[in-house]
């Protein structure tokens, strides 16, 4: 059983970037005969304690020493991706949207799709791995929604959009003041694409060589995207796997809605993508994101792809 804390969690305050600073915010890999951008929505600094509320907190610490990684606040990375099938866009996810005061180093989706040369008009379908603030963020800009197409397909588990229609945070550990802001997004998001949804029980495909698949335990209805061409594999993992998945799945992160399943879901995803060599690219996972798994004894490890300039 869990032993969350929900009290003890808190947003740590950031630092705002100089607006001028330069990051790298796009990479292109390609699936066969399909293309696929990862975006980078910039950083997420949660608690560090919120990667693993269930774990002792030396061991925690300890797992944090060992990276050079703060034991006050941890950042993580925030990536979406444009798939590109035939004649379709597909955007998966769509990060932060607008600036948090407590998160001010993300919230730059939209921008950095533009600066990619990725026309929202030109966006056929959207597919959402669960509906948290920090996937359906960039959907809710102000004026994002009227420059998408009037046909626009997005794609969700009928599980999720039936979920946040009244949330469950009771085995979370989210902080009321992000439980209230989660809650505030998802109705958000429902009121404004309810025509455009079309949502699915536990798989679809959302174009030629793109699957979407339920797997739940994050949110009843999280799912990933498995992308295949010629031979090629990619899984976009959604918020199933994350930097610490690999060493502790038994970890529990504090936004897992069922933390138990959650963590049989990783597992089992692991051990799929290091049989089938498929890569990886995942919404918290250290820019950009890409790589495979490989065995390491009774665990799993994660092998970041060479860059590719």
């Amino acid at each position: 059983m869990s032993n969350v804390q929900t009290s003890s969690l808190k947003i740590i305050p950031q630092e705002r970037p100089a607006p001028d600073e330069l990051v790298p915010s796009r990479y292109a890999v390609r699936v066969g005969d399909i293309d696929v951008l990862v975006i980078s929505d910039g950083i997420l600094t949660p608690p560090a304690e919120s990667m693993a509320t269930n774990a002792d907190p030396k061991v925690r610490g300890a797992w944090l020493d060992d990276r050079f990684l703060s034991k006050v606040a941890f950042d993580w990375a925030l990536n979406a991706v444009v798939v590109r099938s035939g004649d379709q866009t597909i955007l998966i996810d769509s990060g932060l949207g607008e600036e948090y005061p407590d998160f001010p180093r993300a919230g730059q989706f939209v921008h950095r799709l533009e600066a990619a040369g990725v026309d929202l008009a030109a966006v056929t379908d959207v597919v959402l791995t669960h509906m948290h603030f920090d996937h359906v963020g960039g959907l809710l800009v102000e004026g994002v929604k009227e420059r998408m197409r009037p046909d626009l397909r997005v794609h969700v588990c009928a599980a999720e959009t039936k979920f946040w229609q009244a949330p469950d945070f009771s085995l979370t550990a989210m902080p009321p003041t992000l439980a209230d802001l989660a809650r505030k997004a998802s109705l958000e998001f429902l009121n404004a694409y309810r025509s455009h949804l079309r949502t699915f029980d536990e798989q679809a495909q959302v174009a030629p060589g793109v699957v979407v698949t339920r797997t739940g335990g994050h949110t009843p209805g999280h799912s990933v995207v498995r992308i295949s061409s010629s031979g090629e594999r990619l899984m976009f993992g959604g918020d199933a796997l994350f930097p610490v998945s690999f060493d502790h799945p038994e970890w529990h992160n504090g936004f897992e809605h069922d933390p138990e399943e959650a963590t049989r879901v990783r597992l089992r995803l692991m051990k799929e993508l290091a049989e089938t060599g498929s890569w990886l690219v995942s919404t918290h996972m250290p820019f950009p994101s890409v790589g495979r798994v490989a065995t390491a004894g009774d665990l799993y490890r994660f092998v970041p792809a060479w860059w590719d300039y």
